[in-house]
């Protein structure tokens, strides 16, 4: 009679946890648990993407159409002022052509003069001069009247001194040559001779 084999000897031990369970096992649950939930849109949810997409569109067409109109202000613009620098001087020049006609007629008719007709034609200048500044004034032209006023380097151009007692030093004696100005702006300062103490002699 043969023996019986003896039962393979139990390892575990009273009170031991069970054996861990393998990574694969866990597996199909936890890649279970990561999919994300699939939520279905309600109808009023779909509206209110569709409202959403429809104003996304008009917007985009309106920041399209208002980059073309600036652009097309943009090139308006620079043409307005390309046309107005090129004209600016038009509507003076347009004032001064009858000056222009009256020096033609005055010097036609000093050509032509017989005689002693100087007063008459000094006249006809005279009015001529005063028709220039009456135009150039409109425009805005200053006349700089700088005789007998103290030097200023803003609006005077000293070109000598000279020496004198009759006036205080650094007052304008002499007007060589008329300043402008065009309202505030200076256009030429006034050419201009200035009073200087004169030289104490030696005794």
């Amino acid at each position: 009679m043969r023996k019986s084999e003896p039962d393979a000897p139990n390892t575990e031990t009273p009170g031991s946890a069970p054996p861990a369970a393998r990574p694969e096992d866990a597996a199909p649950t936890q890649a279970a648990n990561d999919l994300p939930a699939r939520t279905e849109l309600t109808p009023e949810q779909l509206e209110e993407l569709k409202e959403r997409a429809a104003k996304a569109d008009e917007n985009w067409e309106r920041l399209l159409r208002a980059t073309a109109d600036f652009e097309n202000f943009k090139k308006r613009a620079a043409r307005e002022r390309l046309e107005s620098a090129q004209f600016a001087a038009a509507a003076l020049i347009q004032k001064l052509l009858p000056v222009l006609d009256h020096f033609e007629m005055a010097l036609a008719a000093a050509q032509k003069a017989e005689g002693n007709h100087l007063a008459s034609f000094q006249a006809g200048v005279a009015m001529i001069q005063q028709q220039i500044k009456g135009v150039l004034s409109e425009a805005g032209l200053e006349e700089i009247d700088a005789g007998g006023k103290p030097f200023d380097p803003a609006l005077h151009e000293a070109v000598s001194q000279q020496e004198t007692v009759e006036a205080p030093e650094g007052q304008v004696v002499q007007q060589l040559r008329k300043g402008y100005k065009l309202r505030d702006r200076l256009l030429r300062p006034a050419t201009v001779v200035v009073a200087k103490k004169p030289a104490e002699k030696p005794e």
